[in-house]
C-alpha cells in the first residue's frame, strides 16, 4: 500500500481535495475540502471549519473517503480514512491554521475560512485512480544540497562566518534569495535578527514577539510553519510601526524587520537543541508554491545541524592567548554624544538609535571601560562573568549579541566598531572622542 509520505505533494491544498462521508443511515454527502495535512506515514489531518453535514456525518460514522490530486503531474489518489480526534491547539493546529490563511487569502475567502479544529484521521488505504498524468519535471537535488550545507556548517569555528555561510548556501544550493536567521531572547519572549540576505536593509537587531506572524508562531509552537500562498494574517505586522509613527521619537527606537511586502511563500523553521528554542531559520519568496514538503524537510535538517553547531561552539568555548596589543591612533574630530537610557538600555549615538536590551548593556560596559582607562581590548569570557550584564545562560546568546552589535555599528557609525582580534577576543575601535550620558529611567526620547 502507498504511504502518506509518497503523496505529500498532493496535500498542500494547491488543488482542492474532495471528501465523501455517510450519515448513520447511509446517506452519502460529497463536498470540497480546504486542506489535507500530512501528519506522518499513516495519518493525515483535515480542516474542521464549520459544523456542517460532513462534520455531522463524521461524528456519527467515523469513516470518510478523500480524493487528492498531485498539482504537478495531475495524478489522483483516493484515501480511505478513519476519524480519531480533533485538536484545537498546538503545533498541528497552528500549522494548519497558517496554511489555511494562505489558501483563504489566495482565493479571496479570508473572511469565510476560519479553522475551528484539526481533525486527525488514520489512513486505512491509499489507491491510485487510473488516468492520464504528466511526466515529473526535473527537480533540484535537495538531498545533495542539504548534505553540502550541513557539512559547511561543521567547518566553521566563528558564529559570524557560520551564519553568513549558511545564508550563502541557501542562495547558491537551494536558489533561496530571501532569508534570515533570528535568535531567541528567552527573557523577553522575542526573536531578534542577527543575519539576513536579499533585502534592501539587513534589519539586524529587528525584533518580533513569539506568536506574531509566521516567524513568531513557528517559534512559539517549535514547529515548522510553511505557507504557499500570500497570507496577510501571517505577514509580520508593520501596523505597529505605523501606529506610533506620529509619536515624536518613538519610531527611532524600532529597527524595521526585513521582509517582502507581499510574500507569497514563507517557511519558518525552528532551530532547536534538546527541545530548547535557539532561534528561527526563515525564508520567503514573492512567488507562490516555492516551498514544498521537501524544502521543509531540507531546511529542518539544516536547522538541526545549526543547533548542534551552536551547542558545540558553546561547549568548546575558549580564547586565544593574548597577543601583542596594537597601538591605535588617538580619537580625533568632533566629540560624539552617546546616550544610554537605563529603562531598557537603549543606546543613541548623536540622537541616532543604535540598539537596546542586552546588546545595549554590553556596548555601554565597553564604552565605560574605554572612557575610564582608555581600555579597548576585551574577551568574551569576562563578559560572561560580569553579573551586571545579566546574560542568558547559553553562551551562544552572547556570541549572537556581539554579532548584532558589530553589524549595527558597521551600519550606523563610521567611528565606532567591534573588531575581532582572535578566538574569544575583540577590540572596541573608537576613532572620535565620545562623551557618555546616562539618562534616567523614563523611556527613550
Amino acid at each position: 500500500m502507498l504511504s502518506v509520505d509518497a503523496i505529500r505533494r498532493c496535500l498542500d491544498g494547491d488543488i482542492p481535495a474532495s471528501i465523501a462521508t455517510c450519515s448513520r443511515d447511509g446517506v452519502p454527502n460529497v463536498t470540497v475540502l480546504s486542506q489535507v495535512q500530512h501528519v506522518d506515514g499513516s495519518h493525515v489531518a483535515l480542516t474542521y471549519q464549520f459544523f456542517n453535514k460532513t462534520r455531522e456525518n463524521i461524528l456519527a460514522n467515523p469513516f470518510a473517503a478523500v480524493e487528492v490530486i498531485d498539482p504537478v503531474t495531475g495524478a489522483a489518489y483516493q484515501l480511505s480514512l478513519q476519524y480519531l480526534r480533533t485538536e484545537t491547539s498546538g503545533p498541528l493546529f497552528e500549522n494548519m491554521k497558517a496554511k489555511l490563511a494562505g489558501i483563504a487569502s489566495h482565493t479571496g475567502m479570508a473572511k469565510v475560512f476560519r479553522l475551528l479544529g484539526a481533525d486527525v484521521y488514520r489512513v486505512l488505504t491509499i489507491q491510485a485512480i487510473c488516468g492520464a498524468t504528466l511526466p515529473e519535471p526535473p527537480r533540484r537535488n535537495l538531498l545533495a544540497a542539504t548534505r553540502i550545507a550541513c557539512q559547511q556548517l561543521t567547518t566553521g569555528t566563528d558564529m559570524t562566518l557560520i551564519l553568513d555561510r549558511l545564508l550563502d548556501d541557501l542562495a547558491q544550493l537551494f536558489g533561496i534569495s530571501h532569508a534570515m536567521v533570528l535568535m531567541h531572547d528567552e527573557a523577553a519572549s522575542r526573536l531578534y535578527t542577527v543575519a539576513s540576505r536579499g533585502y534592501e536593509t539587513s534589519g539586524v537587531g529587528s525584533e518580533i514577539p513569539l506568536g506574531e506572524g509566521v516567524i513568531g508562531v513557528a517559534a512559539r509552537e517549535k514547529t515548522p510553519i510553511r505557507i504557499t500562498h500570500f497570507a496577510s494574517d501571517y505577514v509580520y505586522s508593520r501596523a505597529v510601526q505605523e501606529s506610533i509613527a506620529g509619536q515624536p521619537g518613538a519610531i527611532e527606537s524600532r529597527i524595521p524587520l526585513p521582509g517582502l511586502a507581499e510574500p507569497h511563500s514563507q517557511l519558518a523553521v525552528p532551530v532547536l537543541a534538546q527541545g530548547r528554542l535557539l532561534g528561527i531559520l526563515f525564508t520567503e519568496s514573492a512567488q507562490d508554491l516555492c516551498f514544498g514538503y521537501d524544502e521543509e524537510d531540507a531546511l529542518a535538517t539544516i536547522a538541526a545541524q545549526l543547533a548542534q553547531v551552536l551547542l558545540a561552539l558553546q561547549s568548546s568555548a575558549s580564547e586565544d592567548s593574548a597577543g601583542e596589543k596594537q597601538s591605535t591612533p588617538p580619537p580625533s574630530g568632533a566629540t560624539a554624544i552617546v546616550r544610554r537610557y537605563t529603562a531598557d538600555n537603549s543606546i543613541f549615538i548623536d540622537d541616532d538609535y543604535l540598539i537596546k536590551g542586552v546588546a545595549g548593556a554590553i556596548f555601554w560596559k565597553l564604552l565605560r571601560d574605554y572612557a575610564g582607562g582608555r581600555r579597548s581590548d576585551f574577551t568574551n569570557k569576562e563578559l560572561k562573568l560580569d553579573p551586571a550584564l545579566k546574560l542568558p545562560a547559553l553562551s551562544e546568546n552572547l556570541e549572537a549579541r556581539l554579532i548584532l552589535l558589530e553589524r549595527r555599528l558597521a551600519e550606523r557609525s563610521n567611528f565606532l566598531a567591534i573588531e575581532k582580534t582572535g578566538r574569544g577576543r575583540f577590540r572596541l575601535a573608537v576613532r572620535r572622542p565620545v562623551q557618555l550620558m546616562e539618562m534616567p529611567d523614563g523611556g527613550t526620547p
